[in-house]
């Protein structure tokens, strides 16, 4: 009896040891400090047609490219949006988002997460809790899709401003970042259906007193990928489950001399995120502040990061 539960207990150890998330140190390809970003605060990611596509929260009328060119990276306009009117608003309606209206003009879209599927670009407007789709001219409209009634009565989207903050369409379904307070993954089916999840804590990912936060998303080899800027990490997570199989810690970088800005708690935390053959790369959010090595310097960082299968 007593080596039956020695064996049942040393079982269940070995078993937990076995299926704990490894904290990966990141290590970095190439970092680029974008021309043309100050002032935009770049906020989504996403390959589409073999270019690097991202979105502004200040500036709702564009979607740019960002081109690397051996060790530079410039912003360059690639789509004119047009026909995205202001939406009608999820409901129900409350105080943050009356506040939010007297705050920004009502075309201020605050567009914060991009995915491209099929060549169709997708946009996600914090503000509107909304996704539009675009096409190739960049016509827009707006999707049927609307998920704050729900989220909001299952505890999410409390605060001001805390709304979507990461756009992927994976197959039929899109999964939307809820940003913090709580923290929260949205599943938006095709005929309408909304899931809401938390995803699972990692053992060993240090948010260090910040709030537990999610900010990019993207969907590479069967998993999807979930920026946790606090924590300064990328986690690879299975479908559906959202375990994560591995994280990768990019904190050492962030915090260099060499990138840090020069007020990390108010801006530049990472904020777009896309996977690929190529790797990770991460786009920060800096909010017009400077870098902290140079206070003429407002431009966007963007961190390039190998897998860690290439690094074996």
């Amino acid at each position: 009896m007593t080596k039956c539960i020695f064996f049942g207990v040393t079982g269940i150890l070995l078993s937990s040891i076995a299926l704990a998330t490894e904290i990966i140190p990141a290590k970095k390809v190439m970092h680029y400090w974008v021309d043309g970003s100050a002032g935009l605060s770049l906020s989504g990611l996403s390959f589409c047609d073999g270019k690097l596509l991202t979105v502004s929260d200040k500036e709702s009328e564009e979607v740019y490219t960002i081109k690397l060119e051996g060790m530079r990276a410039k912003l360059e306009p690639y789509l004119k949006l047009s026909g995205l009117r202001v939406p009608k608003k999820d409901k129900p309606k409350n105080f943050w988002h009356f506040i939010l209206d007297l705050t920004r003009p009502a075309a201020a879209m605050d567009f914060e997460g991009i995915s491209c599927t099929d060549n169709t670009i997708y946009i996600l407007s914090e503000r509107y809790n909304r996704i539009a789709e675009v096409d190739r001219e960049g016509k827009g409209r707006w999707l049927e899709n609307l998920w704050s009634t729900t989220a909001r009565a299952q505890g999410y989207m409390q605060g001001y401003n805390l709304s979507g903050v990461g756009l992927v369409k994976v197959g039929d379904d899109f999964w939307v970042a809820l940003e913090r307070d709580p923290r929260g993954l949205v599943k938006l089916g095709p005929k309408g259906s909304v899931q809401t999840y938390t995803p699972p804590p990692v053992t060993g990912l240090d948010f260090r007193g910040e709030s537990e936060n999610l900010a990019g998303l993207d969907y590479y080899d069967g998993a999807l990928f979930t920026l946790e800027p606090n924590a300064y990490a990328v986690c690879r997570r299975e479908l559906p489950s959202l375990k994560a199989e591995w994280c990768l810690d990019y904190r050492a970088f962030e915090e260099s001399s060499e990138l840090e800005y020069e007020a990390t708690q108010i801006g530049g935390k990472g904020d777009g995120l896309v996977v690929g053959e190529q790797g990770i790369f991460i786009v920060f959010d800096n909010d017009n502040i400077s870098r902290a090595q140079d206070p003429q310097d407002r431009r966007a960082l963007l961190l390039h990061l190998s897998l860690p299968e290439d690094d074996q």
